[in-house]
């Protein structure tokens, strides 16, 4: 299976996307993904060699096609946007309106032949752009959105040329209906188009960094120093770049010279800018405060930090929730059912009233007009692009919607001790050894060197070796500590009390080192509280949330910890498999979120309810995450449980007031209560209500 990516254009609504999703499902193509707020596409295909024949489908169905990585601009012709066929059929529906209002009579915009020829413009630009999208959505058995306009617009065009060929008078005269309802759906789609753009705010602020001008450094043939102004989409990994004062990071790099303050809001959400020195990490897009600094490109182009993010959240978007399968269900038959209401409509009208058929048939229209499946359909997306945007703007990065959605019901937060409640750095304190001092210290170093545990880091940092030993063999044994055979076939262990021998009592101390299973040291730690961790706890205790500290670490620490955070439950001494068997055993029990940072939570944070993990974790924690909280440690995991939450509810608000909509509108349409013009209108302005109720979420308090 190959996977591709395109991005569709031409899309006017969410029942555009359900029958692009629907047309290549039907070809039996795999993981298909479609955006419909930004038009990306993705999907996997057995054979390359079928895409031309994909690409063709799409376009039959009235779409288009860029293979590219940006979406083309929209053509600037005289039509080439829904606001400007909006302006350009305006005049005309105006005119045509006049003679309805009260002391506007005028006699020759009473003639048919007039009306007709004022209309005939508004009606070909109609049928040029809802028209030709309904009949190729027909042609394919997919009916769209579109559909249901030309049918209402065909109807009263025909039957007002029918009563002025016939001379039936003005009772048969609709011309005005007809300029109406294709002037108002292309306001409708403005007025949406607009609405949804405005959801992307804090993505494409995001995306915007992506694009600068880098000061990229050669040299001569003299060596000498040169510097070159080039667009940052050139740089590759190991190009040498002089970023200034004031500056944007054009890529991700390392500092070589020089030392400054990097502005990471952007990336992290923190507003605070970070100083940072040589062999540091500066994120591409983030803003040089104060200093210049000579850096060398460790990731450029699609390999960034950011463009990682900006990938996963487009991904998540294009999956869809369990909160949006009924509304796709609905969706996909609601055409065909909204004809058949229509023409019952009609019927029932026409039979069961004794209205004429004028009137019959306007009312049809009316239900044909205020049917709107794109409101069900942008019901899920237009709150998951404002959630995750926002989300993203103050670092949390959500991997999936659903995620969203397992907030709604997290009753339980397990938290990891060290590194994810505690900062992960580590002082030491007091060590003992049986050797040399300088001699332990050298195979201390040597062997903590290749650890990945916060507290064999600490110890490495701060008893650097300019010789360490070469080891014949080294390995981690997770949740016990690093095993190493010197060229003599000694073998060393430093690690947890797990390692010594059963006959030895005392297991106080944080790390033991042995020689061929003898004790020859020991030495303590202190970690420090994250300081954010207190008030995080007292946060979800008001909420009712049970809190659990899950641990490898002794059960006094533990405790220590947990009774000066006010923690519920304590779980101590456990290894990576004990800590999944217990988090799949608490999952099963009630919702359970995990949150976690190094290696060793990795199988817990898959096994849980919602796993968490914390910006410093390491990259197979953050793999198996699906939530990522960016910066502060724990200090936005309120945020992201209060997003989660609200952005859930607010999808669950969108769906109720768009079936609720369709619910109430058709029957008054049918009734004859809306003409068809204001049918027209207030179905475009149900996919502005929807975003607008959407896009309170940026600005909403939520935790």
């Amino acid at each position: 299976m190959e996977k591709v990516n395109w991005k569709v254009e031409g899309m006017t609504c969410s029942n555009c996307a359900l029958t692009i999703s629907r047309y290549l499902e039907n070809r039996n193509l795999k993981e298909v993904k479609l955006n419909v707020i930004t038009g990306a596409l993705s999907f996997e295909i057995p054979d390359r060699q079928s895409l031309p024949e994909v690409k063709s489908g799409i376009q039959a169905l009235g779409y288009q096609i860029n293979e590219g990585n940006e979406t083309k601009a929209a053509p600037v012709g005289l039509l080439g946007n829904n606001q400007r066929r909006f302006l350009f059929t305006l005049p005309f529906t105006l005119l045509l309106s006049l003679h309805m209002l009260p002391g506007m009579h005028f006699h020759w915009l009473m003639q048919p032949l007039i009306q007709m020829l004022i209309c005939l413009p508004v009606f070909l630009i109609g049928l040029y752009f809802f028209g030709r999208s309904a009949w190729k959505s027909i042609r394919n058995g997919m009916p769209n959105m579109n559909t249901l306009i030309s049918i209402g617009a065909i109807a009263s065009f025909t039957y007002s040329l029918a009563g002025m060929l016939l001379d039936l008078g003005a009772d048969y005269l609709f011309f005005e209906t007809t300029a109406a309802i294709i002037n108002l759906v292309f306001l409708g789609n403005y007025l949406e188009e607009a609405a949804v753009s405005s959801t992307q705010t804090a993505l494409k602020k995001l995306a915007g960094t992506q694009k600068v001008m880098a000061n990229m450094i050669a040299f001569d043939g003299d060596h000498k120093e040169q510097i070159f102004t080039i667009d940052n989409s050139q740089l590759k990994g190991g190009d040498l770049v002089l970023i200034r004062e004031g500056e944007k990071v054009p890529a991700d790099c390392k500092i070589l010279w020089g030392s400054c303050a990097a502005n990471e809001s952007i990336i992290t959400g923190e507003s605070l800018p970070v100083d940072k020195h040589p062999k540091d990490k500066l994120i591409g897009g983030s803003i040089l405060s104060q200093g210049t600094v000579k850096a060398q490109v460790t990731a450029a182009g699609e390999q960034t930090i950011l463009s990682g993010i900006l990938q996963m959240i487009s991904k998540a978007q294009s999956e869809k929730p369990p909160v949006q399968k009924m509304a796709d269900r609905i969706s996909a038959i609601f055409v065909p059912v909204v004809i058949l209401l229509a023409i019952s409509a009609f019927l029932l009208n026409l039979f069961g009233f004794d209205l004429d058929a004028g009137a019959s048939i306007m009312r049809a229209v009316a239900v044909l007009v205020i049917a709107c499946p794109c409101a069900m359909g942008l019901a899920t997306p237009a709150g998951i692009a404002v959630g995750m945007g926002r989300a993203a703007r103050n670092g949390i990065l959500f991997r999936k919607p659903s995620a969203l959605e397992s907030f709604q019901k997290i009753s339980r937060v397990v938290f990891d001790k060290t590194g994810t409640l505690t900062t992960g750095k580590f002082n030491i304190t007091s060590f003992h050894s049986d050797i040399r001092e300088e001699d332990f210290k050298r195979i201390v170093f040597s062997l903590e060197k290749y650890s990945g545990h916060p507290l064999g880091k600490s110890i490495a940092g701060e008893w650097t070796s300019k010789e360490p030993i070469r080891w014949k063999s080294v390995s981690e044994k997770k949740g016990i500590g690093i095993i190493a055979e010197d060229s003599e076939g000694n073998l060393f262990m430093a690690g947890s009390s797990k390692i010594l021998d059963a006959s030895i009592s005392e297991r106080l101390h944080n790390v033991y080192i042995t020689k061929n299973g003898v004790l020859i040291g020991w030495i303590d730690l202190e970690d420090e509280i994250r300081p954010e961790a207190g008030s995080v706890i007292q946060w979800l205790k008001k909420r009712k949330i049970t809190t659990v500290m899950l641990s490898g670490d002794k059960l006094e620490k533990c405790e220590a910890v947990a009774k000066r955070l006010g923690i519920d439950e304590v779980i101590a001494e456990q290894l990576p498999e004990e800590k999944m068997q217990k988090i799949r055993l608490m999952a099963s029990e009630a919702p359970t979120a995990m949150v976690g940072d190094g290696i060793n939570d990795a199988p817990a944070l898959a096994q849980s309810t919602l796993g968490i993990s914390i910006s410093e974790a390491s990259d197979i924690a953050v793999q198996h995450a699906d939530v990522i909280l960016m910066s502060g440690g724990l200090r936005n995991l309120p945020m992201a449980m209060g997003l989660g939450r609200h952005t859930y509810l607010t999808i669950r608000q969108n769906l109720f007031w768009a079936f609720f909509y369709n619910i109430i509108a058709i029957p008054v349409a049918a009734m004859g209560l809306l003409t068809p013009g204001l049918a027209a209108l207030a179905m475009g302005f149900s996919d502005v209500i929807l975003a607008a109720n959407s896009i309170r979420l940026f600005v909403k308090k939520v935790a």
